[in-house]
C-alpha cells in the first residue's frame, strides 16, 4: 500500500467525537468534495434501524426503513449542490458478495439517487497494494482533513485518526481519485451482478 500517512500517527477521536468533529468541519462553506474509501467486507452498526432489522434477519423490514433515509438524503443533496460539492465513494466488492455487503449496496444505491458518486472496485485493483496489510477506511473533508476509521473486532466503529496535515490529505485525495478511475459504477454494478443475488448471498 502506498504510504500515505508517512508514520505519522494522526489525533485519535472516539467515534462520537469524531462524528462531531466531522459534522463541523462538513458544515464550513469550502465547497471542496468528500471522498471516502471502503475496504471491509462487513460492518456492524446497531445504532441505525434498518442494519438491525438486517441483523435479526429481516430483510424486508431492513429495505422498508431504509426508505425513510429519503428525507435526510433529499437534505443532504440541497445542502451539497449548495455549496458547489459532491460526495465520491470507493466501495470494495469481494465475490462472494457477504451478505452485509448486499443489505450495504441498496444502501448505496439509495445515496447515488441522491447525488453521491460510487464506484465498486474488485479485489483484484486491491490485493496488489496489500502486502502491508488492508487498505484502510477512509475520509476526507474540507480542505485538508483525513479520518482513518477503527474498528473493533465486532466491525463496529470505535473511532478515527483524525489527520490535518494537507500532504497527508492531498495524499489520500489521489489515491481515492485512482482507484475510482478504474471502478465500475455502481448502479452499472447493481445491474449485473447484485440483482442475482439474493439476501442471504446466494447466486
Amino acid at each position: 500500500m502506498p504510504d500515505l500517512f508517512r508514520g505519522i500517527a494522526g489525533e485519535y477521536l472516539a467515534a462520537d467525537a469524531m462524528h462531531a468533529d466531522y459534522e463541523r468541519r462538513f458544515a464550513a462553506p469550502d465547497g471542496l468534495d468528500s471522498w471516502k474509501l471502503e475496504r471491509r467486507q462487513h460492518f456492524r452498526d446497531p445504532q441505525f434501524a434498518s442494519w438491525v432489522a438486517f441483523d435479526r434477519g429481516e430483510w424486508e423490514q431492513a429495505l422498508r426503513l431504509m426508505e425513510q433515509e429519503r428525507t435526510s438524503l433529499a437534505d443532504l443533496e440541497r445542502e451539497t449542490v449548495a455549496r458547489g460539492m459532491d460526495l465520491y465513494r470507493v466501495r470494495v466488492v469481494e465475490e462472494p458478495i457477504a451478505p452485509y455487503l448486499q443489505w450495504e449496496l441498496h444502501l448505496l444505491a439509495l445515496r447515488a439517487e441522491y447525488g453521491e458518486k460510487i464506484r465498486v472496485i474488485g479485489p483484484e485493483v486491491v490485493v496488489p497494494l496489500e502486502s502491508a496489510g488492508a487498505l484502510p477506511e477512509l475520509l476526507t473533508v474540507g480542505m485538508e482533513t483525513v479520518y482513518e476509521f477503527r474498528y473493533d473486532e465486532t466491525g463496529t466503529l470505535s473511532g478515527a485518526h483524525r489527520y490535518t496535515d494537507h500532504e497527508i490529505y492531498a495524499r489520500c485525495t489521489d489515491f481515492m481519485k485512482a482507484l475510482y478511475t478504474v471502478g465500475e459504477d455502481l448502479r452499472s454494478f447493481l445491474a449485473r451482478r447484485v440483482a442475482a443475488v439474493d439476501p442471504q448471498g446466494r447466486v
